[in-house]
């Protein structure tokens, strides 16, 4: 009987030129295609971001337009209040939103602990004929209350503290920019400023020395006070405040009377500062003789 031939080894198939000719002719008229038709890649590029355009309502107005504005609104509004920098008008209460469905609006539920239920009474079950014996019930540990309010409590409270929060918000300035302020005293050297405080100065020892208390000249008390006027743009008198008394109350309170016996005051000068209110802060000594002296 025969032996079985022996299985050969599969032959790899055999690429002709006519098939390299043809893969290259077909790759050539792709590339060539590509550039007659300017086909090409590029990344896509990402979509252009739209403007947009941020307005705040504001619940005042002003028939001034500002010089310089910090934001949009619907009217005009000259800034004020007392914060370093700009911030957004604030309204004491939001815009009405339209609801999705008419009738009340819907309202968070907060947690609340319920009402305390009266202690279980002990029952003791005994018997004549029972053979079991119960074991000794242990004692529980007293488990502390719970921190939460009880419901009118806790409705009390949040209402408490919507009004403070209300409270809040009504006194937040609405107008982002305090008023540009300069203080001088009897050290300024800017020539336009010790210009007007001497003029400043003349005009309250003039007044002084007119409207110098009765009482003190007669009895001859003297003291030295110490005060600072706050003089708006106009001349008016914003602010008056004793920073050091004389423990003499009828010179202190002829101090604050001369303030304003003396008022308006010149308007401030154009600088380059250009403050909405100026500062001035002298020392006034009430001699015994009847004279006041800015010293």
């Amino acid at each position: 009987m025969p032996a079985p031939a022996a299985p050969t080894a599969a032959m790899p198939p055999r690429i002709g030129e006519a098939d390299r000719l043809r893969a290259t002719v077909v790759l050539s008229i792709l590339v060539h295609a590509m550039v007659v038709f300017g086909l090409g890649f590029a990344p896509e590029d990402a979509a252009p971001l739209l403007p947009t355009l941020d307005v705040i309502q504001t619940r005042t107005q002003t028939p001034l337009t500002p010089a310089q504005a910090d934001f949009l609104a619907q009217a005009n509004n000259q800034g004020g209040g007392e914060q370093d920098k700009s911030s957004r008008p604030g309204a004491p209460q939001a815009g009405p939103v339209p609801q999705a469905t008419e009738g009340l609006a819907p309202r968070p539920l907060h947690a609340q602990s319920p009402a305390p239920s009266p202690p279980p009474e002990a029952r003791v079950v005994a018997s004549t004929t029972g053979t079991t014996t119960l074991p000794t019930p242990q004692a529980r540990p007293d488990v502390p209350p719970d921190p939460m309010p009880p419901g009118r409590e806790k409705i009390e409270r949040d209402m408490e503290m919507a009004r403070l929060a209300a409270e809040i918000q009504l006194r937040s300035v609405e107008y982002a920019k305090r008023p540009k302020r300069k203080f001088v005293s009897a050290s300024t050297r800017e020539y336009a400023w010790a210009q007007y405080l001497r003029t400043w100065v003349d005009r309250v020892e003039r007044v002084g020395n007119l409207n110098y208390p009765d009482e003190a000249r007669r009895r001859r008390i003297g003291g030295v006070v110490v005060i600072s006027v706050g003089v708006r743009r106009d001349g008016s008198v914003e602010s008056v405040r004793i920073l050091r008394p004389s423990h003499v109350p009828m010179l202190d309170e002829a101090a604050l009377r001369i303030v304003r016996l003396a008022e308006p005051f010149a308007p401030l000068p154009r600088t380059a500062e250009d403050p909405d209110i100026l500062h001035v802060t002298r020392t006034w000594q009430f001699l015994p003789g009847g004279e006041l002296v800015d010293r």
